[in-house]
């Protein structure tokens, strides 16, 4: 990667459009999860878990955002942004899954789309950020097939009712969805499963297929669809043919699964030889790959830091009772500085691998909007780690624009302080910190900076 003055941010990195822009997502800043008929989700039952979450935690009240939306709007504007990624929450569309819809839910996002335009802010929707309705997953959740045409009825609610919408994300990070809700278990719904988190894996990718096709039918002028997938790049621990096998097995569980049918129109080889012993496949289709390799508008790539991996003996040597997430790997921590606030690695390197290996593997690469990056520490006074990383990954972008990649956008994961899943309030990846005692919202250094680049870049807000 080259890092030349070409590629700080604010010295003319980035094209001149280019979306600067912020996350968050439904379940992790909305609260109010019993309010205006919201069904319960599989994160508000799994929540319950003894356990599963640090400190016994939720998502209710998260931080208000239900209610203190118009606020958060403000804080939007202020900081400059062109776009803010947001979630719909599926339970609030439809408390069971389908059938009767709850209008006051759909109400409260028109709202917010309404607030988001007269700030000439651009609403991107994720359709999918992990809240599937309880009510489906006692049906079988991702596992089953007839999740995926419940996802599509969704989606073509929720289009039909929010209109003003230019970007609209099926799904985001199928990966956290498939494997560690189903396999690995520190996600909702907490399985660890074989077949069954493979097969949840491929029906949202179906789910998105289908989705796809029922936005597409009815698409108003100049709206785009994509999909947005979590990629670490597998890195072996050491030279050795065992730890390269291992990395690459990693990848497969990760990266590719998702990447080549998506992409590329097709499962990857060694599918069969990591899990064969496990699955029959049986959950495929013909016409499968077809659906889900529909040609994208848009790709989202998150990002955080790239997997170390070492071969490792399996945990279950036992293949009838062997989850997904057991591929014969450990992860570890390289020697040397560079880790969050949270001990996660900071290697921006990963970021240009990423965005410029994609490139190269995929000649229809569809534009990409980097959808989520950001750093985590427990509540740190000094924000200067998180302007740090910030600074270095958005260098990373603009080398690998500079290198011929159509990298459109940028959006900081996060706006707020939220609920960060299993860890609960703890960790903090906002640029605006919340007191949840009292829910009072105060920008940290890094709002400030990050509206200073926005600002202060060539391409500016979008």
């Amino acid at each position: 990667m080259t890092t030349t003055e070409e590629c700080v941010p604010g010295a003319g990195a980035f094209p001149a459009g280019f979306v600067w822009g912020v996350a968050t997502s439904a379940y992790q800043i909305e609260g109010a999860v019993d309010a205006d008929g919201r069904g319960p989700s599989i994160w508000d039952v799994f929540s319950r878990v003894p356990g599963a979450v640090a400190a016994g935690e939720s998502g209710d009240p998260a931080c208000d955002h239900y209610r203190r939306w118009p606020e958060d709007v403000e804080l939007l504007a202020g900081l400059g942004v062109g776009a803010y990624r947001l979630s719909v929450a599926w339970p609030r569309v439809f408390p069971d899954g389908g059938g009767r819809v709850e209008r006051r839910g759909l109400d409260f996002y028109r709202r917010l789309i309404d607030g988001l335009r007269e700030r000439d802010i651009m609403p991107f929707v994720t359709l999918y950020h992990w809240d599937l309705p309880q009510a489906l997953e006692d049906r079988g959740g991702w596992r089953v097939r007839d999740t995926a045409e419940r996802f599509a009825d969704y989606a073509a609610t929720v289009h039909e009712a929010l209109d003003g919408v230019p970007y609209w994300t099926t799904l985001n990070e199928p990966y956290c969805s498939s494997i560690t809700g189903y396999a690995e278990g520190r996600h909702a719904p907490g399985a660890r499963e074989g077949h069954g988190a493979l097969a949840s894996a491929h029906h949202l990718l179906v789910g998105h297929g289908l989705a796809c096709a029922r936005l597409r039918e009815n698409a108003r002028q100049g709206e785009q669809v994509g999909v947005t997938l979590n990629m670490s790049p597998g890195v072996p621990a050491s030279p050795s043919a065992e730890d390269a096998a291992a990395a690459r097995r990693m990848d497969l569980m990760v990266n590719r699964q998702f990447t080549e049918p998506l992409l590329g129109g097709a499962y990857p080889a060694d599918m069969a030889e990591v899990y064969g012993e496990i699955s029959d496949f049986s959950f495929r289709r013909d016409g499968d790959l077809e659906l889900i390799s529909a040609p994208l508008d848009f790709l989202g790539v998150n990002y955080y830091y790239p997997i170390h991996a070492a071969a490792a003996p399996y945990v279950q040597p036992d293949p009838a009772l062997r989850s997904a997430y057991d591929i014969g790997v450990r992860t570890v921590m390289p020697d040397g500085p560079g880790t969050s606030g949270l001990g996660w690695r900071i290697e921006p390197r990963g970021l240009w691998d990423t965005l410029t290996g994609l490139a190269a593997r995929f000649s229809g690469l569809p534009p990409v909007f980097v959808t989520e990056n950001g750093y985590g520490d427990y509540g740190d006074l000094d924000d200067t780690g998180r302007i740090a990383y910030l600074r270095e990954h958005l260098a990373a972008t603009g080398a690998a624009i500079a290198e011929g990649v159509e990298v459109r956008g940028y959006f900081c994961w996060s706006l707020l302080d939220n609920f960060e899943w299993a860890r609960g309030y703890a960790a903090r990846f906002g640029l605006v910190h919340v007191d949840y005692a009292t829910q009072a919202r105060t920008p940290k250094a890094s709002y400030h900076w990050y509206r200073d680049v926005i600002t202060g870049s060539s391409g500016g807000s979008a």
